[in-house]
């Protein structure tokens, strides 16, 4: 059932919305022309020249975030083994994503264009994981059964934030190594453990320990820059590893893209999705976590502190899983139809964060949300309200800002086009933010 706006007198005047003026933040935009030749040099400067790779089975890990050059990546890392006389697999480590079942996982891939033909190499997807061990604090210690069969592993993840937590290490080849590649059991030990532990603790640890007890040979870490291109690739040894993306993580926290200013009236997020961050949309980018749990390692952002967020559609690369939307206190029936009732709670509930599942209220139209979230914040004036539009928390290069923000506006913002009225199509939603870049 759609939840409408109040009533309006018919005679009444539309209710005047703010005017957006298109800004530009310059961002460190260096790339990486070439990322499969990155990857060979990579790979031949940290394995040795002497190992023994005729006929060995080489398990790659795929995971299920919209990373930059990740097909390019995995092509490059199974060519090269192949090259070596090895055969090399890639195996999804994505925790309880696709629905926590194997197919879904590899219907998941292939969305992002991880198909077997484009990787020439294939893929083996299983729900199957053997326990390894068991860390100090009695966490148990999964992994998938397949990659284990391999006689190597190979990790390959971006690094950046945690949506959680701060740490040494947050996001990256520890946490794929110790959540991604521990499929549904192995995510949901160490989510359900981090209410005890901490989380920060439990993937170190569990990471630590698989390091130890796994066929890992190397990692490969990707770091990208704010426009979420490919700025940095690394491979690493196991010894090396946790030292190597703790440097990394440095990086990318001095290359992730912020919102231009920290106090906001309204946040407007055209999409949210699995594939732009493992929330939907970024915590360290909205300030706005929800964890009910205070357990849980640390309480939301003090920055930037947004009052109202409304979010209107869902990513098709997410295949349905609207985690995040809990974030939200507007949407759309668009996106709430897009949603995967069972994939979005199975993730949520994997991750000890029922709330991030939670719908709010949703309208008929893009017209209809932003009325009624500016409504919600009282007394408000087009010339003073403090809104920012954003495609998603990912790429935050190009957004649009009210007047009332453009003073506010730090050097490196560049307002590349004036202050002009909001455009809706002809069913009341908002035309692209790109169609306003002429």
């Amino acid at each position: 059932m759609s939840v409408c706006t109040p009533p309006r007198n018919p005679d009444a005047e539309p209710l005047q919305l703010p005017q957006l003026a298109l800004v530009r933040q310059r961002f460190d935009r260096s790339a990486i022309v070439d990322p499969a030749a990155a990857t060979h040099a990579e790979l031949d400067r940290v394995i040795p020249s002497d190992l023994p790779l005729q006929g060995k089975r080489v398990a790659i890990t795929a995971g299920s975030r919209g990373i930059a050059a990740l097909g390019e990546v995995l092509a490059a890392t199974a060519a090269f083994f192949k090259s070596h006389g090895a055969e090399p697999f890639i195996f999804p480590a994505m925790g309880s994503h696709g629905g926590a079942t194997a197919q879904g996982q590899r219907e998941y891939l292939e969305h992002l264009g991880l198909t077997e033909a484009h990787l020439d190499a294939p893929i083996v997807s299983s729900m199957e994981v053997r326990q390894i061990g068991e860390t100090h604090h009695g966490v148990p210690v999964y992994l998938d059964a397949t990659a284990l069969a391999a006689d190597h592993i190979v990790l390959v993840n971006r690094v950046k934030t945690h949506t959680k937590f701060s740490g040494r290490l947050e996001s990256g080849l520890f946490k794929m190594l110790a959540v991604g590649a521990a499929k549904h059991l192995g995510a949901a030990t160490v989510h359900r453990e981090s209410v005890r532990v901490g989380l920060a603790e439990v993937i170190l640890s569990n990471a630590r320990l698989a390091l130890k007890r796994a066929p890992v040979l190397a990692g490969i870490a990707l770091v990208e820059n704010a426009a979420g291109a490919l700025h940095t690739l690394c491979a690493c040894p196991p010894a090396t590893m946790e030292d190597k993306e703790s440097g990394l993580l440095t990086l990318s926290k001095t290359l992730m893209p912020r919102l231009p200013v920290q106090d906001i009236d309204l946040l407007v997020v055209d999409e949210i999705g699995k594939n732009i961050s493992g929330t939907g949309m970024d915590t360290k980018v909205t300030g706005r976590n929800r964890d009910i749990l205070s357990e849980f390692d640390e309480p939301d952002p003090t920055l930037p502190r947004v009052k109202r967020i409304a979010i209107r559609d869902l990513h098709p690369d997410s295949q349905g899983n609207a985690l995040g939307i809990g974030f939200a206190d507007f949407t759309t029936d668009r996106l709430v139809a897009a949603m995967d009732y069972g994939k979005t709670v199975t993730n949520a509930l994997t991750g000890i964060s029922p709330e991030k599942a939670a719908v709010p209220i949703h309208f008929p139209t893009d017209r209809a949300m932003i009325d009624a979230a500016l409504g919600s914040l009282g007394a408000w004036q087009p010339n003073t309200v403090r809104l920012i539009r954003i495609r998603d928390t990912k790429h935050l290069d190009v957004v649009a800002v009210s007047p009332a923000l453009l003073p506010d506006l730090p050097g490196h913002c560049e307002v590349v086009h004036t202050p002009q009225d909001m455009t809706f199509d002809a069913a009341g939603n908002l035309t692209p933010l790109e169609l306003n870049l002429s």
